[in-house]
């Protein structure tokens, strides 16, 4: 079993704290506020926290090869975003006939694609209209999943032989097998069946083939076995950890993110670190986050990036 000893939590009170990637090439943690339209990234080694506005809401992204701007999911569709100038480069708009969704999860996968997926916000709207996209690096676009009320959790096994991923309202997490060579999923199993009142949110697999998933509402990040079986229940002083991901020099510290969102007066007082990030000690090892692979190359941010 895996053992984990609190380092710091970084106190940022992040509305919807999300996203959260490791930067090996900079040193440093990488997260998004979806709420407060902001993107943070904090180096460890020495305590550095920066920020920047985001043009919308931002749900997710990833290291682009060989460049310092980003490959992101906006709340509107795909697009490449420099933050440290604000440039922004549309790629793809998602969506555009269907107001009630966004994009909300996602990361690259390891032969350099970027995949994201959207969520319902207008519970009013009729049948879950969100899906899980797929942006390979000649920029084409495709959706995997369909018919999905909140989509997250997305993340493969080492050998890239599964895709994890949740439809959160469900409480289940599903395993797919993963062609890696045409990025086709098949065969949806349940992973992971969660408690009542834990709702999985993001995920990361470490080195061994096992997945952390921090579970909304359950004030827990929990580690599965490749088997599906709880392996380590990792308590938290807060009710809305949202996402979770390994990083530091040797890939041994895990990263949570969390959320003030729709919390009151009384529940914050009760859990005053909500919306903060959450940096523990590990004795195992994650694995590098993939990075974008674009075989075309960004006119629009090449100046910058």
């Amino acid at each position: 079993m895996a053992a984990t000893t609190f380092l710091e939590s970084v106190q940022v009170e992040n509305e919807l704290g999300e996203g959260v990637i490791w930067d090996a090439r900079g040193g440093a943690f990488w997260w998004t506020d979806i709420d407060g339209r902001k993107i943070y990234r904090y180096q460890p080694a020495d305590k550095l926290l920066e920020s920047w506005v985001t043009p919308e809401r931002l749900g997710c992204f990833a290291m682009v090869v060989d460049r310092d701007y980003l490959v992101c999911g906006f709340e509107s569709g795909f697009a490449y975003f420099n933050p440290r100038n604000g440039a922004v480069q549309c790629l793809h708009k998602v969506d555009e006939d269907n107001k009630s969704t966004r994009l909300n999860d996602g990361r690259a996968d390891r032969q350099g694609r970027f995949w994201a997926g959207s969520m319902v916000e207008d519970k009013q709207a009729g049948a879950p209209a969100g899906a899980l996209y797929c942006l390979d690096g000649r920029l084409n676009f495709s959706s995997k999943v369909s018919g999905l009320s909140i989509s997250n959790g997305l993340c493969w096994s080492p050998d890239s032989v599964f895709l994890y991923h949740t439809d959160t309202p469900t409480r289940r997490i599903d395993r797919y097998e993963f062609d890696e060579n045409t990025a086709s999923i098949s065969n949806r199993t349940t992973f992971a069946q969660t408690a009542n009142g834990c709702f999985p949110d993001g995920s990361t697999v470490d080195s061994a083939g096992y997945l952390w998933n921090a579970q909304w509402g359950g004030s827990q990040v929990i580690r599965y076995t490749p088997a599906g079986e709880v392996d380590l229940i990792l308590p938290l002083p807060v009710s809305q950890p949202t996402c979770v991901a390994f990083g530091g020099p040797q890939l041994d510290r895990l990263i949570v993110t969390s959320a003030r969102q729709g919390l009151g007066p009384q529940e914050l007082a009760a859990q005053p670190e909500a919306g903060n990030v959450f940096i523990f000690q590990t004795d195992i090892t994650g694995i590098v986050d993939p990075v974008y692979r674009p075989a075309v190359s960004s006119e629009a941010l090449k100046q910058n990036g």
